[in-house]
């Protein structure tokens, strides 16, 4: 299986670009924003999902991992295929995604070709409880909260959770989120510094 691939970007097609290695062309299937980084004729390396089944073997690349892992983790929500993950990453940078999924928002991924309510309400679901989930964060969260923050509350541990959902760690989480005004930032406003640390 490939991990990612690194070649001259060759073409670029709505939803796919080509990456030329050693006169092999390689066919990803990409979000919108990973295609917007790509420029023909330059060197880039995509990281890849294999996409393994009876009747397709596809790949699916990301300028960056954290954008890997995002498809991934919507790709454990039943009803999500590839199309739809890829719909949504497209549509929705990863801070509207942890936002979204944080409060409950379902009007941002309604937004997204493909997601009615139904299919949004159980991406929220599905993976808040994924994250609660996620390595005891929720219980880091509360923990590093009310031993680092002066007025620990929800706001951290919300935050704590929409990063987990992004693929932080629960150690990365915690150094980042010491390092802001938890007190005097919305969760909206946190989980934006955090990604942009």
């Amino acid at each position: 299986m490939f991990y990612y691939l690194e070649g001259k970007v060759a073409l670029i097609e709505n939803g796919l670009a080509v990456i030329d290695i050693n006169g092999a062309g390689y066919a990803l299937r990409a979000s919108a924003r990973t295609l917007s980084s790509l420029t023909v004729g330059s060197v880039s390396r995509l990281y890849v999902y294999n996409y393994v089944r009876e009747d397709a073997f596809e790949l699916y690349g990301f300028s960056e991992l954290s954008e890997k892992r995002r498809f991934e983790l919507l790709l454990t929500v039943s009803g999500i295929g590839t199309r739809v993950a890829l719909a949504i990453l497209s549509s929705v940078d990863a801070a509207g995604l942890a936002i979204a999924i944080a409060s409950g928002d379902e009007r941002v991924l309604t937004g997204v070709p493909g997601i009615g309510k139904k299919l949004a309400a159980r991406v929220i679901l599905e993976l808040k409880d994924k994250m609660a989930k996620d390595s005891g964060l929720s219980a880091q969260a509360g923990a590093f909260s009310s031993s680092a923050f002066p007025n620990p509350g929800q706001k951290a541990e919300e935050a704590a959770l929409a990063l987990a959902a992004l693929g932080y760690t629960p150690g990365e989480v915690a150094g980042i989120l010491r390092k802001l005004d938890v007190n005097a930032l919305t969760v909206e406003e946190l989980i934006r510094q955090a990604l942009a640390e």
